[in-house]
């Protein structure tokens, strides 16, 4: 009754399912670690934003790799800035996704210790490769607040660090890097200023997102369904298959008893 599904066709059509299966319950088991992975990244953010703010000297040191869990930590920091030492870091875009440039000025702290901080978005000016519009950095001692970020690399931001850039134009955000420009130690990581906010300066960067969580979770449902439905559609096809054959059969039959009958 069944024996077609032994046909070539129909084994082809069944290992196509059975390799179907496997893969697609694979991909909803991806999306739904890349959803779990989110909610947790959410709640790291939203605990890490809403702690007292504590110094950076306390979580980070020269040298020092940012782990995940101090990943937008509030920190404060209190030192002079470095004006003449500042770069700008390329490619970067304002809140409201402007091509420009961050400022990243050394603020020196009263040991001779360096924090890097990002003091925000400004825009380029009408040549690429000159020295943008930024507004001065406050004068004298400042304590400043904001997020620990780690050093950017390559690998970790997809950022190719060229070489060969106009002066004080980096590409990457990188404690070790500076540390080599300026002759100082250098915390590790760097502070993403949020407070004081400047008046008439770089455009502060916004908090990051922590609210949503993307379609992950659907993505993650609808391959289990489809998962579901390829045998059940395979059976729907071997019946479909096995209705048409007997109906064909009985035609053939009649057709062959027709004759007869006349």
């Amino acid at each position: 009754m069944y024996r077609f599904v032994l046909t070539r066709q129909w084994v082809c059509l069944t290992l196509i399912a059975l390799v179907l299966i496997p893969v697609m319950i694979r991909l909803g088991f991806w999306q739904y670690h890349r959803h779990v992975h989110r909610v947790a990244q959410n709640q790291l953010i939203e605990a890490n934003l809403r702690a007292k703010p504590v110094p950076m000297t306390e979580v980070t040191s020269p040298g020092h790799k940012v782990p995940r869990a101090d990943f937008w930590r509030a920190v404060t920091a209190t030192g002079t800035y470095d004006s003449a030492h500042e770069v700008v870091v390329r490619m970067r875009t304002s809140n409201d996704d402007k091509v420009g440039f961050h400022v990243v000025t050394p603020l020196v702290l009263a040991d001779g210790r360096v924090v890097l901080v990002d003091r925000g978005w400004v825009a380029g000016g009408g040549d690429p490769r000159a020295y943008p519009p930024v507004p001065a950095a406050p004068a004298g001692e400042v304590t400043v607040t904001g997020r620990l970020k780690a050093d950017e690399t390559s690998g970790g931001s997809g950022i190719k660090d060229r070489k060969g850039l106009p002066d004080r134009q980096v590409m990457l955000i990188n404690s070790g890097q500076q540390a080599e420009s300026l002759g100082r130690p250098v915390l590790g990581g760097y502070l993403e200023l949020t407070d004081p906010a400047p008046d008439g300066g770089p455009e502060t960067v916004a908090d990051p997102d922590h609210d949503s969580i993307g379609a992950h979770m659907a993505y993650a449902v609808q391959w289990w369904l489809f998962a579901a439905a390829v045998p059940v559609g395979w059976l729907v096809l071997v019946r479909r298959e096995k209705r048409d054959r007997e109906e064909a059969a009985a035609r053939a039959e009649a057709t062959e008893q027709e004759p007869a009958t006349a």
